[in-house]
């Protein structure tokens, strides 16, 4: 029987034991599941601004996690490894919720401060989230999600109450540009707004040559995220060719700083990274 996933935009309409476009969610028994749900592909204890987060408890330290799948196809992806892949090519480890918020907590001798959701698109897999940061705040511990900010409000809701601080990609700010990663802006503005009223949020915008590096939609990017709040910390973010870009340059580093200046015309905490 044919089952519609109602996490993310897309909306797939899957028949049994067929798996969404983000290669994680699947129809089984007629019902959508977590196909991912405790597969873990990386893990890794980072400092907290390489998330990148640099005004929620910097100088700490939170234990990365991610898992496979990616609901949408950004040729530059960082992560293809993992964000592009199902489980049926990559290696992964299991690991209940349980144990990893108990790998968080023994790691908080070494600074950890809690558990990054990041390196996929952790929201295809909310359930997992859910469960994991339910127990990460029984510890007294925080729960980070670095994410592309790409599924609905009601996928949102349900994860948010347990959620300290995101770190959410703002890719662009055309339709057009949004389309040829797969995706949708005014999902992403509509999940920015709502998180932003809930949690920490910080934006990460990453800059493709003659993709989305104009001083006009920068300064758009901006002037929308102040009218959220001025204070929204922004990181502007070099880009270096990786997955179906291999070929192609690397922003030029003036024209990140050039941006970020752009954007500091409007917001009070702009970065740079990657440069």
């Amino acid at each position: 029987m044919k089952k519609e996933c109602r996490v993310c935009m897309h909306r797939c309409v899957l028949d049994e034991g067929q798996t969404g476009r983000c290669r994680a969610r699947m129809n089984r028994g007629g019902e959508i599941i977590c196909g991912n749900y405790g597969h873990i592909t990386a893990l890794a204890l980072d400092p907290i601004e390489k998330k990148p987060l640099r005004r929620f408890f910097p100088g700490t330290k939170v234990l990365s996690v991610g898992s496979y799948g990616c609901n949408l196809n950004c040729p530059f992806c960082q992560n293809h490894d993992i964000s592009m892949r199902g489980e049926d090519r990559r290696r992964n480890v299991f690991l209940t919720p349980e144990e990893l918020a108990e790998r968080a907590a023994e790691l908080g001798e070494k600074g950890n401060i809690g558990i990054a959701f990041t390196y996929n698109e952790p929201m295809i897999s909310y359930e997992y989230i859910r469960d994991t940061a339910l127990l990460v705040r029984k510890a007294k511990m925080k729960s980070v999600v670095v994410t592309n900010g790409s599924v609905t409000e009601e996928t949102l809701r349900r994860v948010l109450p347990y959620i300290d601080a995101m770190n959410i990609d703002l890719k662009g700010f055309t339709e057009e540009y949004y389309h040829m990663l797969g995706g949708d802006l005014e999902t992403v503005k509509h999940f920015i707004q709502c998180a932003a009223q809930e949690c920490h949020v910080e934006l990460t915008t990453l800059i493709v040559p003659g993709k989305n590096d104009s001083a006009g939609e920068m300064r758009e990017l901006a002037r929308w995220a102040a009218g959220i709040d001025r204070k929204l910390p922004l990181h502007v973010t070099r880009f270096f060719p990786a997955f179906r870009m291999e070929d192609g340059c690397p922003t030029d580093i003036q024209t990140v700083y050039r941006l970020a200046g752009e954007a500091a015309k409007y917001l009070d905490h702009v970065y740079t990274g990657n440069c």
